[in-house]
């Protein structure tokens, strides 16, 4: 079975299943990022089932591999043990490189910081990047720098982030665009407006760093707040002057702020504009922000269109918002979208979510929906519709 194969297979197996499915996609002929890709969302499943001890039990047993001596493979374990939260185990791995007869570089080295981020230990980035290159013997590369700089963010420091910012340019360290954007974000995110503007200005104008989409993505965040869709727009048409195109995130803030001012047509034209203009896909948040707004207006019917499209793309949103549409069409006599949202929900979504919803529907009136003898959800309707 292929990684890929394993990770689908993960993502609806029961958390006692996950290890076996994992273990028949870790084949040594598989690439790396392939395996890793698999390794971490097996670990994630686990982690949100609290099987910390099972999680335990599956990466220290690949320490008995031959691979274990290449430093990549073991990397992947680091960064394993931080998705889940697990960072003592993380750095004990890490530690254990010298034993185990693993090279240390830059690479374990930004696994671990890493994995101090994804554990939210922030404050042991810049202690560990202070005392190990020295104590190993490498030297930080951008991506060490970068998730430095991310972890002074975090800690509301990006004054110090900043600083280093000037360290890696001294030492001539290029400065990626992600540590740029991350500065940028956090200084937005503590509402320094006048000091974001003149980051930018001095980091673009001066061209040490080029942006990207997601660099202009945080500027619309800030923007999208002001409840200005004229500004949001202006904002897109620069980005697309300076060359860049906006991606889906960039339409969900100007959905987003449209939903806000309560301009549902405009709303859903940018979204049915994705596909069909811009070449681009709805995300889930896409689908759970127009779903939501819709519902809030009173808009159920269309509200529910747009949740079938979200089916059929594999992006159904979450069940507050699913929820509320549900609620919405019961109530509002739309009874045969009702059901059939039922036994489409029934189908979609994980087990730990099936007793609520079906309490729901119960509450609603509708708790025998999905149990008779042949069921049609909103896919199998949609089959007949078109074959007659």
């Amino acid at each position: 079975m292929s990684p890929s194969l394993a990770l689908r297979r993960v993502r609806h197996l029961s958390t006692a299943a996950i290890y076996s499915s994992f273990t028949a996609a870790n084949d040594p002929s598989t690439s790396p990022a392939s395996t890793r890709y698999a390794q971490e969302s097996a670990v994630r499943r686990l982690a949100k089932s609290h099987r910390f001890a099972d999680i335990k039990t599956f990466l220290e047993s690949h320490k008995s591999q031959p691979q274990i001596t290449h430093e990549p493979f073991l990397s992947s374990l680091i960064r394993s043990y931080g998705v889940a939260g697990m960072f003592e185990n993380a750095l004990n791995t890490y530690n254990q490189m010298t034993d185990l007869g693993t090279p240390r570089s830059a690479l374990s080295f930004n696994a671990l910081l890493s994995a101090c981020v994804n554990s939210k230990v922030f404050d042991r980035v810049p202690l560990y990047f202070d005392e190990f290159p020295a104590k190993f013997g490498f030297q930080p590369d951008k991506f060490s720098y970068g998730i430095l700089l991310k972890a002074y963010c975090e800690m509301g420091s990006p004054e110090t982030a900043m600083q280093r910012l000037s360290e890696m340019e001294e030492k001539g360290i290029e400065i990626g665009v992600i540590s740029f954007t991350t500065i940028l974000h956090a200084l937005y995110k503590e509402g320094r407006i006048d000091d974001a503007e003149k980051f930018w200005d001095e980091m673009v104008t001066k061209e040490k760093c080029t942006p990207d989409v997601g660099s202009y993505n945080v500027k619309l965040w800030h923007v999208h707040h002001s409840g200005k869709p004229e500004a949001v727009k202006a904002l897109m048409e620069e980005m697309e002057n300076a060359g860049i195109q906006p991606d889906t995130i960039s339409y969900n803030y100007l959905i987003t702020c449209y939903c806000l001012n309560g301009m549902m047509d405009e709303a859903k034209k940018v979204y049915d504009d994705l596909s069909k203009a811009k070449g681009l896909n709805p995300n889930a948040a896409t689908f759970r922000t127009l779903i939501f707004h819709l519902c809030k207006k009173g808009r159920f019917v269309t509200a529910y269109k747009v949740f079938k499209k979200s089916v059929k793309v594999h992006k159904i949103p979450d069940f507050n918002t699913l929820k509320y549409l549900l609620e919405g069409l019961a109530k509002g006599g739309h009874m045969d979208e009702a059901k059939a949202m039922i036994r489409t929900t029934n189908k979609k979504f994980p087990p730990e979510l099936l007793k609520a919803w079906g309490k729901l529907a119960e509450d609603l009136g509708l708790g025998n929906v999905g149990n008779e003898e042949t069921e049609k959800g909103v896919d199998s309707a949609d089959e007949n519709k078109a074959s007659t």
